[in-house]
């Protein structure tokens, strides 16, 4: 009688695998490429034959395919001095290599997307062809994604000391992708976040945790059943996960404690206040703004100024909010494109403040910019249920 495979241990042993495969002189593409077929193999074995000791079974078997793969005439020295190596079966090494494998993944060397693709497939144990259906891209051109990503990283010392704010910011970018295909990239972000939080004790990764876990408690209220988005305000609070918001604001704490602050600790600070409010009316406004000054201290982006916009209207009044947008320096998103959002800001603001008419132009500029189907469609909504009302209509 076969037993089901667990898919999510398979994933959580992967780094280590990985690692050990890297510390005992296996290049990085070459180690990585073993362990997918190690993993392969286990798919295909363990549901008859459940080994003991899953890790230890994956690295004798990755270390055997690494080893097949590099025989050769050229290659038979090295070959012959690898053999000598490999171990005698037995459990893993104890040592855990995965906060390396993260640093690897997210180096500098590499464009944000590659990162994340590569994050994905060596740290979080997914295949190409999960990736490529998350990120709606064909399978051909994510494979060449990854391994011109493997190329770029492989002639880096392994032990070298990586930049945690990069992983961060990769990590980010994974859980903000949400879902799509048959993967949970957002559930994915936590797991490996949860994964990054054990190998290094940092407030910025445990501010990273938290921020994730108060946003994916909010997830069953953010779209209508027909797809369409839901404002945070017009969110039904009940279907908020307030098992994750707890945990969320306990990591929070405990974090903001070490006076070490950082943006995502912030970022989740602010997102803490959005969960206490028992209905969009009584949120703390007002406390949200000091959160926001000090983001745009620590990161004086765009983005986040605009965001800062939208909360000084909300404590002070639209007028306020208006005066504040006027402020602030208009800013540019990638490749020079002006900020998307800004005009949408406006649009809301100018709504609030009864000017219906330019509330409507500036929510048609708004949409043509928007970064994705969802958000378009909202705001084209939006211009059409004000040009409703500015023609008599309710």
């Amino acid at each position: 009688m076969s037993t089901p495979i667990d898919g999510a241990l398979m994933r959580s042993l992967t780094p280590g695998v990985l690692g050990i495969l890297v510390r005992r002189g296996a290049d990085f593409a070459a180690a990585e490429d073993a362990v997918q077929d190690a993993l392969v193999e286990a798919v295909r074995v363990w549901p008859a034959e459940p080994p003991r000791d899953p890790k230890g079974w994956l690295v004798t078997v990755a270390w055997r395919r690494f080893l097949d793969a590099n025989r050769s005439d050229t290659a038979r020295r090295r070959r012959e001095d690898l053999v000598d190596e490999e171990p005698a079966p037995g459990p893993a090494p104890a040592r855990d290599d995965t906060l390396q494998l993260y640093f690897l993944c997210a180096h500098p060397s590499l464009t944000p997307s590659s990162a994340v693709a590569l994050t994905l497939r060596a740290v979080g144990g997914l295949t190409t062809r999960q990736i490529a259906a998350a990120y709606l891209v064909p399978e051909a051109t994510m494979a060449q994604r990854i391994s011109r990503a493997k190329r770029t990283v492989s002639g880096e010392r392994f032990d070298r000391p990586g930049d945690v704010a990069t992983v961060l910011r990769v990590l980010y970018l994974v859980f903000n992708e949400g879902y799509s295909g048959d993967v949970d990239l957002a559930a994915e972000a936590v797991r490996l976040t949860r994964q990054l939080a054990d190998a290094i004790d940092h407030p910025e990764v445990a501010g990273l945790l938290a921020l994730m876990l108060l946003h994916h408690a909010r997830r069953a209220s953010r779209t209508a059943p027909d797809g369409s988005l839901v404002p945070l305000a017009e969110q039904d609070r009940t279907r908020w996960d307030t098992g994750a918001i707890a945990e969320g604001v306990a990591i929070l704490q405990a974090a903001l404690a070490r006076d070490r602050l950082g943006e995502f600790q912030v970022q989740a600070a602010i997102a803490a206040l959005h969960a206490d409010a028992p209905t969009a009316g009584e949120t703390d406004w007002v406390q949200i703004v000091e959160w926001y000054d000090e983001l745009v201290r620590l990161t004086d982006s765009p983005v986040v100024r605009l965001n800062r916009v939208v909360a000084v209207g909300e404590a002070d009044g639209p007028r306020a909010g208006l005066a504040a947008l006027d402020a602030a320096p208009p800013g540019t998103a990638t490749k020079g494109a002006p900020v998307p959002r800004r005009a949408a800001v406006a649009a809301y603001l100018h709504e609030r403040d009864g000017d219906l008419a330019a509330a409507a132009r500036l929510y048609v500029e708004a949409a043509r910019s928007a970064p994705n189907l969802a958000e378009r469609d909202h705001l084209t909504r939006q211009a059409a249920r004000l040009n409703a009302r500015l023609r008599g209509g309710r």
